[in-house]
């Protein structure tokens, strides 16, 4: 019996003492977009409370005003930004493993610790931070809580340097109030890059001060019809500004030679013939020009290059380059070579569209792939070729990153020229082995890319890039190791509160598993 009795003993200590042990393996991963190199769940949590202190001091402090901005008024809890105290921490610093957007973030249930080597690194901390406490957290109001934070270790950082959204506010306008809910989204799933399409055939969309008409006249339309409309260098600014506030650096681009014909129906002197055309509000492109023998259109193209490069830091200027349908080829590389030199001079890297600027062997430019086509199809020698030539390319390919597609046949907007582009399809490529000959080493990074031929609103945007958005984002972000759309769909799921919470619409994809 004694013997009995000993054996069942030290089988409930064992069972106790495997509990135990694996208590904080039962605890179940959060589910944050994009998913983190590392992250481990912990037992406990931390809760936001009257006493909570966010401690940032320096570099730090703008980033733990930002977080304030975000949790003040859903939390009802003031939430001070001081140099000491308990709660939020902010702090520089990390291992140097995680680079200049890294973080490392430590939840306990004495408070929450985020480290970045960079400011950028803590803001991307505060992005997982977000996502940690409840979804209610994205609402304007008042909500109520409690506001736990699940305790975990994290350790993250990007796999691609350029991780993009681009928006075509050409062919139809979106004011300042509209890019800037964009920016918000970016910037949730930890994107960096905001491309601005800023002219097209059916508008020009920013005034220049050497060439007014271009924003009065060229301006005053966009698909369809309607009043159109362009920012002021002032508006332009606050874009730029409010973009740099959440570490994305904004990427102007005047699409040249061709899609120009707003700026044609403006200055009769940019047309060959003297005359200027009419403007226009349909869907075809590729049948404009600018006259490549004309030196006015190099002062054209100075002056605008000069304009916009003053107000904008980044280190790109998008010159187009792309569907110059009209332009010979000879005239486009002319056009190309002389448009790097014109960028360059202001201080400026060329960025434009593969196929497009491949045609003028412009070394040291970065090019941006759109073709649907991947493997070795007929389409994707474009791009081998702009890497032979020393581009690095962003791959945004039409066939998966296009977010104007439609996702079904159902879908109430977009186009379908490159065909449906679901949930699942937008996930499931990898940018380093999409085009054969194209790898790793090759590809500067990833963006999505939105044009607006169908989209007239705020939540036209919100409703053709959620949930498609956060994926583009993991794609970017996460290692490629371990991704799979049947673990990937579950999380996305979870997405949704947050997104009613700020009162965005999306696709309910059949798809993903709604919560």
């Amino acid at each position: 019996m004694r013997i009995l009795f000993l054996v069942a003993a030290v089988a409930l200590a064992l069972v106790a003492a495997l509990i135990g042990r694996s208590a904080d393996a039962k605890v179940a991963n959060p589910a944050l977009i994009p998913a983190p190199v590392s992250l481990q769940a912990k037992s406990g949590s931390y809760t936001l409370g009257a006493g909570t202190r966010i401690v940032a001091s320096g570099a730090a402090a703008p980033v733990g005003a930002y977080l304030r901005s975000l949790l003040a008024r859903p939390t009802g809890l003031a939430l001070p930004v001081t140099a000491s105290g308990s709660g939020i921490a902010l702090e520089l610093g990390g291992p140097g493993s995680i680079g200049d957007e890294g973080y490392v973030l430590d939840v306990s249930k004495g408070g929450v610790t985020i480290q970045g080597r960079t400011a950028a690194g803590l803001f991307h901390g505060v992005q997982t931070l977000r996502q940690l406490l409840p979804g209610a957290i994205e609402s304007t109001t008042r909500q109520s809580g409690p506001w736990r934070v699940p305790s975990v270790h994290v350790v993250d950082y990007p796999r691609f340097t350029w991780r993009g959204a681009h928006l075509d506010v050409a062919r139809h306008f979106f004011g300042v109030q509209d890019v800037e809910r964009y920016i918000d989204l970016l910037a949730l799933y930890k994107l960096n890059t905001l491309h601005l399409h800023l002219s097209d055939d059916q508008g020009w969309r920013i005034a220049i001060a050497s060439w007014p008409r271009l924003a009065t006249v060229g301006g005053s339309t966009q698909v369809g019809g309607g009043k159109g409309g362009y920012y002021t260098q002032a508006q332009y600014k606050a874009i730029v500004r409010y973009a740099g506030a959440r570490f994305i650096t904004v990427v102007p681009e005047i699409d040249s030679p061709g899609h120009v014909n707003a700026a044609l129906a403006s200055y009769a002197q940019l047309n060959c013939n003297g005359k200027a055309t009419k403007l226009y509000t349909a869907l075809q492109v590729g049948f404009s020009s600018l006259c490549i023998s004309k030196a006015i259109t190099y002062k054209f193209v100075d002056d605008v290059v000069r304009e916009i490069s003053a107000l904008t830091p980044g280190k790109y200027f998008d010159v187009g380059g792309d569907e110059a349908q009209s332009t010979s080829p000879a005239d486009l590389a002319t056009y190309l070579k002389k448009a790097q030199l014109i960028v360059e001079a202001h201080g400026k890297t060329v960025f434009g569209w593969v196929p497009g600027i491949e045609a003028g062997n412009l070394h040291g430019a970065v090019g941006e792939y759109w073709n649907p086509a991947r493997g070795s199809a007929d389409g994707t020698q474009s791009a081998r070729t702009a890497v032979k030539q020393g581009m690095k390319l962003v791959m945004s390919p039409a066939s998966t990153a296009y977010f104007d597609q439609k996702y079904d046949p159902s879908t109430p907007l977009g186009l379908t020229w490159a065909g449906y582009n679901s949930v699942r399809n937008a996930y499931s490529w990898d940018p380093a082995a999409f085009v054969t000959g194209v790898g790793e080493k090759d590809v500067l990074g990833v963006e999505a890319a939105l044009w607006s031929e169908t989209l007239v609103t705020l939540r036209d945007i919100q409703y053709m890039t959620l949930p498609r958005l956060p994926g583009l984002a993991e794609i970017g972000w996460s290692p490629r190791t371990g991704r799979s759309w049947a673990e990937y769909r579950l999380r996305l799921a979870t997405q949704a509160p947050r997104w009613r919470a700020m009162g965005a619409t999306y696709f309910r994809s059949g798809q993903v598993p709604w919560k």
